[in-house]
């Protein structure tokens, strides 16, 4: 019997002589053909997930199966396009039905009628393994989209390289099944990771010309990061500062349930912008998912997996690729809704009880990876957490904290006082530190982590002589706590801070980044020299002199590290003459 519509409640549609279907098969609801998802079976009673507004849906309508799990389309036409959170094309939408999704627009997701170049690389003969690569097309002026194979078997024919549509066969295989046809695209569940070869150990930073990610709490790739923060903290905007500046080869960005202005902020942004590392649109290497709070809950929750699926199949291809989430805290509360609709009981704070397990599965799809053709990948995943009323102790931030290595806690008070990015240097930390650190010595010369943790130690230091201060005042601090106060106000302003809205600050590469650092440790080790010979701290002060070490960052182009020598050298003419002066 054809499964029927029994019960319809929001997004979770009951149905009855079900006994056929399966667990995570996607189905068509009702007369409008609306997406879902089958998620529990009961008898021949089913429990569908639906990704649209159900709005409409009569009960004893029919349910017809699709026989596949819920899947992307993966092939050319996804970079520099923007998706809902089950793949359908946002501008082909727009288009056709205006600026609101209307229900049952179906399964629409790449052009089928778009023409493209295909240089094919196999021949007859050839044995053709997973993940293998038959064919390759220029998706943008960036980027070469790899075709790769999704079974195993021996090539029968192949057609000449030329242009060719998605649907068109363009190789044709002998499996142990049969003769099996390669397209320009393949379909893969979302929820499935895509397999590899084998995970390789962490080894590179993700460089973002972010001073306070690179040098103090660095991303490797294939690393995982939370970015926790109240509202206005700034998570948005450090992630769209990540998207640009950040050296992946593809970014895939999520606005998972994120407000309709952000993510037009995002639509209208991406274009415009320039990618610093090619000179080109960042949109020839940006993928866009946006699933605003408006939108259903339950393709709010399938979008992390869509995301993930699509930044696995890059990686496959042997490309370094970045997802940013934003925001996993309104991914969390689609999850709670639908759990509250399939009457499951509750955990803490309302969330399901797997909401730990969910989290752990999505950030362990991350990682550097030997793919099946040999070549190597990685994806790194950063998500923005939005706490409610900045708590980091509530549910989301705490089992995401236990998923990632990199936590970068932001801060409502730098933020306010205008310091961007508002990462609190006491609250956050990353787990590559020791890991990266042979990169560093390799591409730098420089030991950057021990250098780093000097500077830590003296941030540090100035937190507990900050509570002094508030008791009793900066003049019962003796001269060498004066100093390290400086020192971190130095490191604060100077460094730390970075100006989005100044054309060499905006983006640092990461020799002068160490030069800066190197520069502020030379001025601690003189001033406290000097100090510790004896000599007052009001000749030891030089305001001016702080001020220009401040200002450095403004001041020296990103190609003029040879200024840094005269600054150095500016440093210890100043120290050598007081303590002349003192000791004449």
């Amino acid at each position: 019997m054809t499964p029927t519509i029994k019960v319809i409640n929001g997004p979770v549609v009951t149905a009855r002589n079900a006994s056929g279907l399966k667990i995570r098969e996607m189905v068509t609801v009702g007369s409008l053909k609306l997406i879902g998802e089958v998620v529990s079976i009961e008898k021949d009673l089913a429990t569908i997930q639906v990704y649209e507004d159900t709005a409409g849906l009569k009960v004893g309508e029919e349910i017809e199966t699709t026989g596949r799990a819920l899947s992307v389309k993966l092939g050319p036409g996804m970079v520099g396009n923007m998706f809902d959170g089950i793949q359908r094309p946002l501008n082909l939408i727009k288009q056709e039905n205006g600026s609101f999704i209307p229900s049952g627009v179906g399964l629409k997701s790449l052009d089928d009628e778009k023409i493209w170049q295909v240089n094919i690389k196999v021949k007859e003969g050839d044995k053709l393994k997973f993940g293998d690569i038959y064919a390759t097309i220029k998706e943008t002026e960036t980027i070469e989209h790899k075709l790769l194979s999704n079974l195993e078997g021996q090539v029968v024919s192949v057609k000449e390289s030329g242009n060719y549509r998605l649907e068109d066969t363009i190789v044709k295989v002998k499996t142990e099944q049969g003769e099996e046809d390669l397209k320009l695209y393949q379909y893969w569940p979302v929820r499935n990771p895509r397999p590899v070869k084998k995970n390789l150990p962490l080894s590179e930073v993700l460089v973002t010309g972010q001073r306070v990610l690179d040098i103090f709490f660095p991303i490797a790739k294939g690393g995982t990061v939370a970015i926790p923060g109240g509202f206005g903290t700034g998570k948005t905007m450090l992630q769209h500062q990540l998207a640009q500046y950040a050296d992946a080869d593809i970014i895939v960005y999520i606005g998972c349930g994120e407000r309709g202005n952000e993510m037009t902020q995002v639509l209208e942004d991406f274009p415009n912008l320039i990618d610093p590392n090619t000179g080109r649109g960042l949109m020839e290497r940006t993928i866009l998912i946006a699933n605003t709070s408006n939108m259903p809950v339950a393709a709010r929750e399938a979008s992390i997996y869509t995301g993930i699926t699509i930044a696995e199949y890059f990686r496959d291809m042997g490309y370094d690729v970045a997802l940013m989430a934003d925001s996993s805290s309104r991914w969390a509360e689609a999850l709670r809704e639908i759990s509250a609709r399939l009457e499951e009981i509750p955990a803490e704070e309302g969330y399901p009880a797997y909401l730990g397990s969910r989290l752990s599965q999505f950030y362990e799809r991350a990682g550097s990876v030997e793919n099946l053709n040999g070549t190597k990948g990685s994806v790194t995943l950063i998500g923005a957490v939005s706490p409610t009323g900045g708590d980091f102790s509530e549910p989301v931030t705490e089992n995401t904290r236990r998923c990632v290595n990199v936590f970068l806690g932001l801060d409502k008070n730098l933020a306010y006082s205008r310091h961007y990015p508002a990462i609190n240097w006491l609250s956050s930390y990353s787990n590559y530190l020791n890991q990266m650190r042979d990169f560093y010595e390799d591409l730098t010369g420089e030991d950057v982590i021990s250098l780093r943790n000097e500077m830590m130690e003296i941030l540090t230091e100035e937190e507990k002589l900050q509570s002094i201060v508030m008791l009793v005042g900066r003049d019962a601090l003796s001269a060498s706590q004066k100093n390290v106060m400086d020192t971190a106000s130095l490191l604060r302003v100077g460094y730390l801070q970075q100006n989005a809205f100044n054309d060499v600050d905006k983006y640092v590469p990461l020799e002068k980044q160490i030069q800066m650092l190197k520069l502020i440790k030379h001025y601690y080790t003189r001033s406290k020299e000097a100090i510790d010979k004896g000599i007052y701290y009001d000749k030891v002060y030089n305001p001016n002199l702080i001020a220009e070490l401040t200002n450095i960052k403004y001041n020296i182009e990103n190609d003029q590290l040879d200024k840094f020598v005269d600054i150095n050298t500016k440093i210890d003419s100043y120290f050598q003459s007081i303590e002349e002066g003192e000791n004449i």
